[in-house]
């Protein structure tokens, strides 16, 4: 049961209906949803073909959910998020993994960047990132790598559907930002009365997490509202993303 709660397995439609009850997700739309999620991710030979194979068990509701979800918000470090990199930036986070399994890096770039397609949707999702410079800084493959990488984030970001804060080095934080942390937020919509279906995602060394009760969202949300806060308003984070792009030149 935990597994499955936390996204690890498969699911059965009756086992699915069942936990929902149990959960108290009751309502009817709010399980359409969820059913239309588990019928995307359970089409006959989807995750053993062409790209989709690279997609581990774990990230694959992950991937389902960005095709079905009207709003994301994503606070990182580090490392540029996946819905963010350009192709040179993807190959060069692969470049040392040897193939196996069949799994190339042309078959992991190609994985990766297909999740964008959701930006090209007929009513794309709201997206909304809090970066931290590091994800800005932080070399992956070369300066020409990275100087492509920040133009592209910020050609995105002029896209009236993307939000996109950076947090500098130098900006105070407050003593209760989790600063060091990465999560993404997920929502998606349900026709019925329980409200959007929504999710925290949250991914640390050898564990991937789901998390679905108040509790957890709240406190999510919470962090979310200090980061953003805290972060450089939309213009000055273009402004300053430009300045680290010529820095690279």
């Amino acid at each position: 049961m935990a597994g499955l709660v936390n996204g690890q397995g498969n699911i059965t439609i009756g086992d699915l209906e069942r936990l929902a009850n149990k959960l108290g997700f009751t309502d009817a739309g709010y399980q359409a949803a969820m059913l239309e999620l588990r019928r995307e991710s359970h089409k006959r030979g989807r995750w053993s073909s062409g790209y989709h194979r690279a997609y581990s068990e774990e990230i694959r509701l992950l991937v389902d959910l960005e095709k079905h979800a009207d709003h994301i918000r994503s606070a990182q470090s580090e490392v540029m998020p996946g819905l963010l990199q350009c192709e040179s930036y993807v190959r060069a986070l692969y470049a040392d993994l040897p193939d196996q399994g069949g799994l190339t890096l042309e078959v992991r770039v190609q994985a990766r960047v297909a999740r964008q397609d959701i930006y090209d949707r007929t009513e794309p999702p709201n997206v909304h990132f809090v970066l931290s410079e590091s994800c800005l800084r932080r070399v992956w493959g070369d300066a020409d790598v990275m100087r492509e990488q920040l133009d592209y984030v910020i050609k995105l970001s002029n896209r009236p559907n993307v939000m996109l804060q950076v947090m500098p080095f130098d900006a105070p934080p407050g003593r209760r930002s989790p600063i060091g942390n990465r999560f993404t937020l997920v929502r998606v919509p349900s026709p019925g009365v329980a409200g959007p279906l929504e999710l925290a995602y949250t991914e640390g060394e050898g564990e991937i997490r789901y998390l679905d009760d108040k509790k957890a969202l709240t406190a999510h949300d919470m962090a979310w509202t200090r980061l953003s806060t805290a972060a450089l308003s939309f213009e000055e984070s273009r402004k300053f993303m430009r300045q680290v792009a010529r820095e690279f030149s």
